[in-house]
């Protein structure tokens, strides 16, 4: 049995019933249920279509999400999120980049990077050592003045929580950034690479070992390990290339508003809705979301 989940961005709905009747009958579905007036809704079918990701690509062009997956085990009991262009709206090296003077050259580094057309590692090292001499507490004034987190996170993170599951924020981003981030959130945990400042001032070097692509696969293994949960039991969700092992190895891998090399690679694509509709797919209702 397979469920299909269809959602629109949650500042503008615009789902339509008629258009989820239509598709409904089209793949011989159970009658659909809203889980958000005007804005997610789903339904349960019995035989996976052959003509999903041309329906999948006429929603887009209307705005609407498409994600088709078994119903069972959909519901999961843990979170692996990325950070970085994903629970915050910002690439934090960025950020710190501009308040260096070195805005453009690192932001083209990091496009490139999470696009999967530098190595992660090498990428990381030049740009990190374009901020060197740069005044460590420049990092408490990104946080304070350019960072903002993504829509829907604190709900994300708050209703699994509230049913049971674990949510771990790994990034290739910088500790100083995931700790505020992960508190503000409510992350059980994080792990990310820490920046290396002497004198006040960044060294332009990360302590080793750099946490990247492998690193967030070690924490799949290492936390649903400790746990004694299965990856079945994961939910992960992230934006660029190094995020990609942890999208396969994950139960359910979500590529959330992707960069285009990295979101054909997975198999559920969220491009409009926000971080709620990781609650959606597992067939939550906005009635029994948490922001707690």
């Amino acid at each position: 049995m397979y469920v299909a989940t269809l959602l629109t961005n949650p500042t503008a709905p615009s789902l339509e019933q008629a258009l989820i009747e239509a598709l409904c009958n089209a793949w011989g579905g159970s009658n659909p249920v809203w889980l958000s007036p005007d804005e997610a809704a789903e339904f349960k079918f019995a035989e996976k279509p052959e003509n999903q990701w041309d329906v999948w690509a006429e929603l887009q062009l209307l705005g609407v999400d498409l994600i088709v997956q078994p119903v069972f085990k959909r519901r999961k009991l843990m979170l692996l999120a990325d950070m970085d262009s994903t629970m915050i709206q910002q690439e934090c090296i960025d950020e710190l980049a501009d308040e260096a003077g070195v805005g453009d050259r690192v932001k083209d580094i990091t496009a490139r990077a999470m696009n999967g057309e530098l190595d992660f590692e090498g990428a990381l090292i030049e740009r990190v050592g374009l901020l060197k001499g740069l005044d460590e507490a420049v990092i408490g004034k990104v946080l304070a003045e350019r960072i903002s987190l993504m829509p829907g996170g604190r709900e994300l993170v708050a209703t699994m929580r509230l049913n049971g599951g674990y949510a771990a924020l790994v990034s290739g981003g910088f500790t100083a950034f995931t700790a505020k981030v992960a508190d503000e959130l409510g992350f059980d945990e994080n792990r990310a690479n820490t920046l290396l400042a002497e004198n006040g001032k960044l060294t332009g070097d990360v302590q080793r070992p750099i946490l990247g692509r492998q690193a967030k696969v070690d924490a799949l293994e290492q936390i649903t390990a400790r746990l004694r949960l299965s990856e079945s039991d994961v939910i992960a969700v992230g934006d660029g290339a190094n995020d990609l092992g942890m999208l396969e190895r994950a139960g359910t891998g979500v590529a959330l508003h992707a960069k285009p090399s990295v979101a054909a690679q997975c198999d559920i694509r969220i491009n409009h809705g926000d971080l709620t509709a990781l609650l959606y797919l597992q067939g939550y209702a906005r009635t029994a979301f948490s922001d707690l």
